[in-house]
C-alpha cells in the first residue's frame, strides 16, 4: 500500500482488517469513506502466511472476515472479474 492511500485512510478514518493491508486497492468513494479489498489477495495471504489450503482459507475469510460487521465503516471486500475466470 503506497504512503498516499494510507494517509487517505487514516484521514477518513477508515476501519481497516488487521493484517490484511497488503490486499487493499483502493477506498470506496460514497457516503461514507471505506477500505476496499480484493477478495482473492485477502484468500492469498491466508493461504501463504498462515499456510491454509484454499478451501481452508475461503472458508475463514467468508466467516470471519467478510462475516464480522464493524459498523458503518466496516471494510468492502470485492472480487474483480479477473479473479472469476
Amino acid at each position: 500500500m503506497n504512503e498516499e492511500l494510507k494517509m487517505a485512510l487514516n484521514f477518513n478514518e477508515c476501519l481497516t482488517a488487521d493484517g490484511f493491508d497488503e490486499a487493499i486497492i483502493g477506498i470506496s468513494q460514497c457516503n461514507t469513506v471505506k477500505a476496499v479489498y480484493s477478495s482473492k489477495k485477502c484468500i492469498d495471504i491466508l493461504m501463504k502466511r498462515d499456510k491454509m489450503s484454499k478451501e481452508d482459507a475461503v472458508e475463514f475469510f467468508e466467516f470471519n472476515v467478510v462475516g464480522s460487521y464493524m459498523g458503518d465503516n466496516t471494510p468492502i471486500f470485492i472480487i474483480l472479474q479477473d479473479d472469476l475466470i
